[in-house]
């Protein structure tokens, strides 16, 4: 994952890594459509819903981030 961060803490995320069968390929996001803070299970998360084009079709998917260990998911696509 590549994200950018101002510096108040916001993070951007810009393009990720998905393995696929051939090996890898990367997924540029073109639009962040809503990102939200969530308490889910006790851990606060942050949720992108975001829009890139993959393999000449316009997707939407959604990524998540766990505050307290810094991962990134891919959760819906």
């Amino acid at each position: 994952m590549i994200f950018v961060s101002t510096t108040a803490g916001k993070l951007t995320p810009i393009k990720f890594k998905l393995p696929t069968d051939k090996g890898e390929m990367i997924i540029k996001i073109d639009k962040i459509i809503k990102s939200q803070e969530e308490n889910i299970s006790g851990s606060n998360i942050i949720t992108y819903v975001c829009q890139s084009t993959i393999n000449k079709e316009e997707r939407l998917f959604e990524l998540r981030y766990e505050i307290r260990s810094c991962r990134w998911f891919l959760f819906k696509m």
